[in-house]
């Protein structure tokens, strides 16, 4: 078992009001299966935790067995981070639950919440929390990282909407974190991901959210340079209620998509607009889209946001190959629109892609040093995917997306989205990701992990240990 003690890991279950797997148990594999399948990792233990208790039992027995330990939450971390081999995972996926004060109009989620739990619950009042664009995401994951998706423009990150967080540390104890009690650790979750303790639970201010304005607009990939130099003048002048990801891919087969684009290679904008949709509103502010070419395909519907949140699961499920890296850009300069039209009319299978989501907006209104995220000057956040289906694919894609972003990089800002770095990057990423603020946020780890109990992670080790 990994050099873990059997009777150790019978203690522990002991402990937990939750469940302890290891390797002989029939749920084994699948508690230790995660989003991406190209990551086929071995814990010795698995430890689902229920509640903060159980988290702080788990804690004490990695530190008293020495195991090595990785935090899971929704599962979604690209590298896999989520899970270690031969150690211990603490599995927060058992607390999955949602309470939203619509009079308050905030919303407290458990640590393996995923998005779309907070989507449904939030929904029936008109609320929504800002985050990603796929309801399998965790809330962890994502806010601890900052948090983007279709709502940024409007309402900022994730993280501007983060009232409070329940943190177990490194020493067992459990912490309030807020701009009031601990503020040091509260600043440092707001985008320094899962260094400084294990969150149980995430307080958010929601927003007002209800039925959206999507649009999928569809121009043929040879239009790339001219629909890609309109879009980054167009979108950051537009009115905030509009966001719009402009993204190369290959057209799926199934509706909204008429059958003879199926399978082709295009570049497209997903639409989505928070304002007054009385009066084909949506339609008329989207007149433009005719502007750069003629679109192959352009559709428009309102659509509960939630279902918005949901449109892409089925496309993407559990269980693919993946490989992503990312950036940050402040400009989408023309050699950078260049690399973009060569890599999409290259793209190696039918779900590989790159996104460019806008982070401009209401995020910029956050000043530079109020939280762990370091660049409010962005206005896209970049990823690259290389996705399939198949194992045999999985070289193949992951040099498709290597390849893509050693030809953009140069043309960004330098860091990246800490929950699109991918796996096997330069050590110095997660330094060049945090700018300024990186030894400020060693030093908190110093404070709160000082012994980098919490390693398995994009890791920015205690100041006490460099």
């Amino acid at each position: 078992m990994g050099g873990i003690d059997d009777t150790a890991v019978d203690r522990l279950q002991e402990a937990l009001r939750g469940v302890v797997i290891t390797p002989p148990d029939p749920g084994y594999d699948e508690a230790r299966s995660i989003y991406n399948a190209m990551i086929d990792r071995r814990p010795a233990v698995v430890a689902q935790c229920v509640d903060a208790a159980d988290v702080q039992a788990t804690i004490s027995f990695a530190k008293d067995t020495g195991a090595e330990l990785a935090v899971r939450g929704g599962g979604h971390s690209g590298p896999g981070l989520c899970l270690v081999d031969d150690g211990l995972v603490l599995d927060l996926s058992p607390m999955r639950w949602v309470r939203v004060d619509p009079e308050a109009g905030t919303v407290q989620a458990g640590g393996g919440s995923l998005l779309g739990d907070v989507d449904h619950a939030t929904h029936p009042f008109g609320l929504a929390v800002p985050s990603g664009i796929m309801s399998t995401t965790g809330v962890g994951g994502l806010t601890l990282g900052g948090g983007h998706g279709h709502l940024t423009r409007k309402y900022g990150l994730t993280i501007d909407s983060l009232l409070s967080a329940d943190v177990v540390l490194a020493d067992g104890s459990s912490v309030i974190a807020s701009a009031d009690n601990h503020p040091d650790l509260f600043w440092a979750l707001q985008g320094g991901g899962g260094n400084f303790g294990v969150v149980t639970s995430f307080t958010f201010q929601a927003r007002p959210a209800h039925t959206v304005g999507v649009a999928v607009t569809v121009w043929p990939v040879d239009r790339t340079p001219e629909v890609l130099r309109w879009y980054r003048d167009f979108l950051p002048a537009a009115p905030e209620d509009l966001s719009g990801f402009f993204a190369v891919m290959v057209v799926p087969p199934g509706p909204p998509f008429p059958e003879p684009i199926h399978g082709q290679k295009v570049c497209a904008v997903v639409w989505c607009y928070t304002g007054d949709l009385a009066a084909d509103r949506l339609e008329r502010v989207l007149t433009v889209v005719n502007e750069p070419a003629p679109p192959a395909f352009h559709f428009t519907s309102p659509m509960p946001y939630p279902e918005l949140q949901a449109m892409f699961d089925g496309l993407i499920p559990k269980g693919l190959q993946w490989y992503w890296r990312g950036d940050f850009f402040d400009t989408i300069s023309d050699a950078a629109v260049d690399v973009h039209h060569r890599f999409g009319e290259n793209i190696p299978t039918g779900l590989s892609t790159m996104h460019l989501y806008p982070v401009d907006g209401a995020a910029h209104r956050v000043a530079a040093d109020d939280t762990a995220w370091a660049y409010r000057d962005a206005v896209w956040s970049g990823v690259i995917g290389g996705i399939d289906p198949d194992p045999a694919h999985a070289d193949l894609i992951r040099q498709w997306c290597v390849d893509y972003w050693t030809a953009l990089h140069p043309h960004s800002m330098g860091g990246s989205y800490v929950n699109f770095i991918g796996a096997q990057e330069s050590a110095d990423r997660v330094r060049t990701t945090y700018r300024g603020h990186f030894d400020r946020l060693a030093s908190i780890k110093g404070a709160y992990d000082p012994d980098n109990l919490f390693h398995a992670n994009q890791n920015i080790p205690p100041a006490s240990s460099r």
